[in-house]
């Protein structure tokens, strides 16, 4: 497969990731610095886990770390809404964030569908090599 970087859904999911940390720095959640920390980390693990998930050669491991970011995003989600409900973040930019957040929420179950379509056309062919994964634009 190709580089992570080349993954429309990794590209979106860092800039959400640069987003959250530079929003983070200049907002009310500097006054809960445990939830700012899990919002961060949260949104991050989602193009971390893409990141790893790539460098895998098999499908079902890809498959596998695709699951566990699309499980940080809703992680994230959650944070989001507890940020959003403590007042610790402005409405405005807590629609912002959860706008792109359900972006690469989309995008990513896309592209979970695609391996998962894969893993199963493979288990049709009696376990031969599935073509490469293309880069979703």
């Amino acid at each position: 497969m190709a580089s992570f970087c080349n993954l429309a859904v990794w590209e979106k999911a860092h800039a959400l990731t640069v987003f959250t940390y530079r929003m983070a720095e200049h907002h009310l959640l500097r006054r809960h610095p445990e939830l700012a920390s899990q919002l961060t980390r949260a949104i991050a693990a989602i193009p971390a886990n893409i990141a790893e998930g790539v460098a895998h050669r098999s499908d079902a491991q890809l498959n596998r770390f695709l699951d566990m970011a699309y499980a940080s995003s809703q992680e994230a989600d959650y944070h989001l809404l507890l940020a959003k409900d403590l007042e610790a973040l402005p409405l405005s930019d807590y629609a912002h964030l959860e706008a792109r957040l359900a972006e690469v929420r989309q995008m990513l179950s896309g592209l979970r569908r695609n391996v998962q379509s894969r893993l199963r056309d493979k288990g049709k062919r009696g376990g031969q090599t599935a073509p490469p994964l293309t880069p979703v634009t």
